[in-house]
């Protein structure tokens, strides 16, 4: 799983550089998460920034930590400054050789190896990353390295229960893709978002 973090750490200024793009008047945007605004699901990428740095770091699982952070007029400075300590305290030296206490559901915490929550944060900000920019109409491109990394990790997602149902699964269930799509739209599919979705 070390060999994840640089790609993470790619991942992470793809998705610092479209939040960059963001502007206050698109705070209100719909975007490809269910129910949830733009500015709704920058304060959850921002905490869960802030919520898997402490577990990185070896902190104990505190509720406050993982909270959302709403944002300001200005999103992209809470956003960046949360990027730079997660891929900080993700490389810290010895950071995926413990268990890393990371929320489950609305406030427990369950205990993952470290490999396996740099692989969970992977995944969730390359899948955000598009979301905010499908939000605001601006295309996100990734390499194909990163891609071919994260796409098995998704594929491992099982495909029913709470990981795909119920009021606080992190995916929704698979949509379904023609064949022969590229390594994004096929991540994307996989993992319940629809390759073609547009604000309405």
């Amino acid at each position: 799983m070390t060999d994840l973090l640089p790609l993470h750490r790619r991942t992470m200024a793809t998705a610092t550089a479209i939040v960059e793009q963001i502007q206050e008047d698109q705070l209100s945007a719909e975007t490809p998460c269910a129910g949830w605004d733009l500015s709704q699901l920058l304060a959850h990428m921002t905490g869960q920034n802030h919520g898997f740095a402490s577990a990185a770091r070896g902190e104990p699982f505190d509720l406050a930590t993982w909270a959302d952070r709403p944002v300001s007029t200005r999103p992209h400075e809470a956003f960046a400054a949360s990027a730079v300590e997660v891929v900080d305290a993700f490389d810290s030296p010895g950071a995926v050789d413990h268990d890393w206490p990371i929320l489950v559901g609305a406030d427990r915490s369950l205990a993952v190896p470290g490999g396996q929550g740099l692989g969970f944060h992977f995944i969730d900000y390359v899948v955000h990353a598009w979301d905010v920019a499908a939000s605001i109409g601006v295309k996100v491109e990734f390499d194909d390295d990163i891609l071919a990394a994260v796409l098995p990790l998704a594929q491992e997602v099982p495909l029913d229960g709470p990981t795909r149902t119920g009021p606080y699964a992190p995916f929704a269930p698979a949509v379904p893709l023609e064949p022969n799509r590229g390594l994004l739209e096929t991540l994307l599919a996989t993992l319940g978002r629809n390759p073609t979705w547009t604000p309405a």
